[in-house]
């Protein structure tokens, strides 16, 4: 006699053998880091066979875009109890802000996925910009009503102040794990929130007036990287060929991206096997350390070049380099984007780089925001700190957008537009 399954029964059991597969991911990923774990830990964590996981799953990444899902999700549903339970005009993203930083592995999982899933070919790329898509239209309607309440200015254009407050928010997020005694997500956000209400461009009558002439101002040597150090001054042909590598490495990355660019591919470039690759740079993630090293110092060097007078020009000027990096190296802000997501965890060789990095950045537009405050071109209720940190998450986070939907986001344009609010002329 032959006995037949019902179908409901083989459903659910795929169904509990799916679940268990992304409950142990989701556990695996928080503990060791994305990264570090492979489809058989989680295969083995789950009880299944590495063959029956991916008759589930068809590869980590398609794995990682469903545990962030799962985050997303829940994180939508206390969106909507969070803005049901707040006040007429209520602004709530620092609420939520908050409660993302309680719930474990979300901020270092979004981190992984929105840097993986930038490249258009990536399986979650789409699902992800939906996602941007979906959070627009939130927080816009957020704002939208805000607005009529007066808890934002009726001079604000909710459309623009949308985009760049889920911009910094991201790239908060992100700087907040390798910052963590220095970037509070939260109060940054209270405090944005707070600027809202305040006309665009608003100053106090009573501040100074600015400055005839400006303050001395450092130029941006140093601000990104140090000096390039000759760590092998016998070897010439060695350094030659290092150079070599790393202008044939971001050529390739500029052209074809992170992930579709090989070492291989990067060897053959060079005219040199891949072993000999290795000895100079021992992993993909260290090339494009020195990758992303050369791109800074060559916009360190090209700023160094422009002669102006007051800090706040040199702040206004910077929407002009935005405009060439979108324009001419997209490739490179995929890159930048890709490695700054996936090496949050600290045992990550490019940790530390971005550490210094965020650092450094945040170092120097403090100092630039401090005399522009000194020269009266930055209004006195405005703190030079705050105002840093929340420029270099804002920059990071408009490029993270604009990798997702190139048309919506102008990233040099809504750039100026936040620095003409922040640092307005006299008129």
């Amino acid at each position: 006699m032959t006995i037949v399954t019902p179908t409901g029964t083989r459903q659910a059991r795929a169904a509990a053998t799916r679940q268990r597969i992304l409950d142990a991911a989701r556990e695996l990923f928080i503990a060791h880091g994305y990264r570090a774990t492979s489809l058989r830990d989680i295969a083995a964590a789950a009880s299944v066979s590495h063959p029956g996981l991916l008759g589930h799953f068809a590869s980590k990444d398609d794995l990682l875009a469903e545990v962030v899902a799962g985050f997303e999700e829940d994180n939508e549903r206390a969106f909507d109890v969070i803005t049901a339970n707040a006040e007429p005009g209520e602004l709530v993203s620092a609420a939520i802000a908050a409660r993302n930083a309680r719930t474990p592995g979300y901020l270092e999982l979004f981190a992984a996925l929105t840097g993986e899933a930038s490249a258009p070919a990536h399986p979650a790329h789409r699902r992800m910009r939906d996602r941007y898509e979906r959070l627009r239209t939130l927080t816009g309607e957020v704002l939208g009503d805000a607005r009529l309440h007066g808890t934002v200015d009726a001079d604000r254009d909710v459309a623009d102040e949308t985009i760049r407050h889920m911009a910094g928010w991201d790239g908060l997020q992100l700087m907040s794990q390798y910052l963590p005694d220095r970037v509070d997500v939260v109060a940054v956000l209270e405090e944005r929130e707070a600027q809202w209400a305040l006309p665009l461009g608003w100053r106090d009558p009573d501040d100074e007036p600015a400055s005839e002439t400006g303050s001395p101002f450092p130029g941006l040597t140093g601000a990104l990287v140090d000096e390039p150090v000759d760590t092998d001054p016998g070897y010439a042909v060695g350094r030659k060929r290092r150079a070599r590598i790393v202008a044939d490495a971001m050529r390739l990355f500029a052209r074809d991206g992170y992930g579709d660019t090989s070492l291989r591919d990067i060897a053959e470039a060079v005219g040199v096997s891949k072993s000999t690759l290795l000895h100079h740079y021992p992993s993909k993630e260290l090339l494009l350390s020195a990758v992303l090293a050369e791109r800074d110092r060559s916009i360190q060097d090209r700023a160094d070049t422009v002669p102006l007078d007051r800090a706040a020009d040199a702040l206004r000027d910077l929407p002009l380099g935005a405009f060439g990096n979108a324009h001419d190296e997209p490739g490179l802000i995929e890159v930048y984007a890709v490695l700054s997501c996936e090496a949050v965890p600290a045992g990550h060789p490019a940790h530390e780089y971005f550490t210094q990095r965020f650092t450094r950045v945040i170092d120097y537009f403090a100092e630039l925001f401090r005399l522009a405050q000194v020269d009266g071109d930055l209004p006195a209720h405005r703190d030079p700190e705050h105002e840093a940190v929340w420029l270099v998450a804002l920059w990071d986070g408009l490029q993270y957008q604009w990798l997702y939907d190139r048309d919506a986001v102008d990233i040099a344009a809504q750039l100026r537009a936040h620095l003409d609010d922040v640092l307005p002329p006299r008129g």
